[in-house]
């Protein structure tokens, strides 16, 4: 018997015994880029979200801990209605199955964004980050996160090297630029597919784990610059600019619009060279290889900000001569579309 199917019999003997749940339906959910699984159960006690965390491979302590966390701070996180932290189960609110990727176009983006731009901004405002028990987002795991995309991506799929002057100035540039902001919480994956639509027009906010304190712009561009969705740049600073007016008057920043414009660039660009990696190493270690469908996207966005930035000359060069033409060839062996490609909406 499959080990998935063992946890599926170990899942449901929870659910009816130990909960006395009467289980009509239980069907697969949504899984994602961790070894979580989430399954769909229709009971006569109402319908809920299991979540299947393998207490050998995921911890769900930080799962409950962050959404008691936002829920305090007024964001619309699932409710927990029972926990198995042996097993690594979790009995969660149904926040439906459509997240705003599936429903955002042309006409409704402005008002969607703005539902996920206010949201964001209680949580930034909201969660008081001293003593909350999340772990800092330093210099050491900015690092780890920027070896992620020469280890997976340079190195193991693309077999190219960077020459270790160049690859240095990036690390220090980002590291550098990510430290020196204001520090608030920080969803870490707040994006388009961790927005689930909700009735009442506030996004239901999912994937929240692994939250840390960090820099003010991060969740900002992971918003507006989403690697599973574009949008045009003049769109892109009109919101940018309003939430840092917001920040603003709220007193969270002092900054110059300016330099909040280069904090936002850079934490993009340190995010999404994290991103490219991540891809890269679900496609060669787990075998989850429709993440390389949104490298296009997202290798567009890192091109762009390298050749806005003249401290970034020697990275764009070594982007445009080595990294991209690599890349072409290995996407026409594999049939994926190149990075010239990318996919803009509007």
């Amino acid at each position: 018997m499959m080990l998935d199917d063992l946890r599926m019999i170990s899942m449901l003997d929870w659910l009816e015994n130990d909960l006395l749940l009467t289980i009509d339906s239980c069907e697969p959910a949504s899984s994602d880029a961790s070894f979580r699984r989430y399954f769909r159960i229709k009971a006569s006690e109402g319908q809920f979200i299991v979540m299947d965390a393998p207490p050998e491979k995921e911890n769900i302590e930080p799962f409950i801990r962050v959404a008691g966390l936002l829920s305090r701070s007024q964001v619309n996180v699932p409710t927990i209605f029972q926990q198995n932290l042996i097993d690594g189960f979790l009995l969660l609110e149904d926040f439906g199955s459509e997240c705003f990727l599936d429903r955002l176009n042309a006409h409704n983006v402005s008002k969607s964004y703005q539902s996920a731009i206010d949201t964001l901004f209680n949580l930034q405002t909201n969660t008081v980050i001293e003593n909350c028990g999340l772990p800092s987002y330093n210099e050491p795991l900015l690092q780890r996160e920027l070896a992620i995309f020469e280890d997976w991506f340079l190195n193991q799929w693309l077999d190219i090297q960077i020459h270790p002057s160049i690859w240095e100035t990036v690390r220090t540039l980002l590291v550098t630029s990510a430290l020196e902001q204001p520090i608030v919480c920080v969803h870490r994956d707040y994006h388009s597919r961790n927005l689930m639509v909700l009735k009442d027009g506030s996004p239901g906010v999912i994937d929240f784990q692994d939250a840390v304190v960090g820099p003010v712009t991060y969740d900002l561009v992971s918003l507006l610059r989403d690697c599973y969705i574009s949008w045009p740049n003049q769109l892109v600073e009109q919101w940018m600019i309003q939430y840092y007016q917001r920040l603003l008057r709220a007193g969270l920043i002092t900054c110059h619009a300016v330099q909040f414009k280069r904090w936002f660039d850079l934490m993009g660009l340190q995010r999404h060279l994290k991103a490219v990696g991540i891809f890269s190493r679900l496609h060669i270690r787990d075998n989850k290889s429709n993440y390389l469908n949104d490298i296009p996207r997202t290798m567009a966005y890192i091109t762009a900000v390298c050749k806005t930035y003249p401290e970034l000359a020697g990275f764009s060069d070594f982007l445009q001569n080595n990294v991209l033409p690599a890349y072409d060839i290995l996407s026409s062996c594999s049939s994926k579309k190149g990075v010239g490609e990318a996919f803009v909406l509007l």
